[in-house]
């Protein structure tokens, strides 16, 4: 591909960073819906499998679309826009299926509600911060919380079908689950300490 090309097509909806992250929100319906029939309407183990190769596929563009953006000098405002919705989607897509599945219950309830409440949290404030033009950048640590939290669904989402190669599927995921909540709660502090300096100072204007 022409790195000229690339680079002039950055502002553009369907530049590849944009359809990485397009196909990330396509791949949704296909892993709940495979979970769903496994699950709920007790079709073959296998689509498991399928689920979880899908949602690998859908991980990876997260990673991807950024680097793209970056070398290809791609950044625009409607990706900045779509991609943490094309996150948010995907995991509380595949946290209420697993619920639902008994995948996570109980106590583990605990640890998928701080999650969705922090997402909604940090989206809420995001959303009013950007009307006084300010950006909260994504820091490192919240991007660690990302890829503990979508290792951790991926070995629930393996669920069954992964025990019978590693037994110990399903605690790792759980395990996993509560270390992201935990990062979870410190990353949404994070973000809900910067963004109140502005939100005070724009009290006192």
């Amino acid at each position: 591909m022409n790195t000229a090309t690339t680079k002039g097509s950055g502002k553009s909806s369907m530049s590849l960073p944009n359809i990485l992250t397009y196909g990330r929100i396509a791949a949704i319906p296909v892993v709940v819906g495979c979970v769903f029939l496994q699950s709920i309407m007790y079709y073959p183990l296998w689509l498991r499998w399928v689920a979880l190769a899908v949602f690998i596929a859908a991980a990876i563009t997260d990673y991807l679309d950024g680097y793209y953006a970056r070398i290809w000098d791609q950044h625009s405002a409607f990706g900045r826009m779509l991609d943490p919705i094309a996150d948010k989607l995907l995991v509380a897509s595949c946290l209420l299926m697993l619920a639902a599945d008994s995948s996570i219950h109980g106590w583990t309830l605990w640890a998928a509600i701080v999650i969705l409440c922090r997402e909604i949290l940090v989206s809420g404030l995001r959303e009013y911060l950007a009307a006084l033009r300010v950006s909260v950048p994504v820091t490192k640590l919240a991007k660690w919380k990302t890829t503990i939290q979508l290792v951790a669904i991926g070995f629930l989402i393996a669920g069954e079908a992964g025990e019978a190669i590693l037994p110990l599927t399903t605690l790792i995921g759980i395990v996993l689950l509560w270390a992201s909540a935990i990062f979870t709660i410190y990353t949404g502090w994070d973000y809900f300490r910067a963004g109140i300096h502005h939100l005070i100072k724009e009290d006192e204007t």
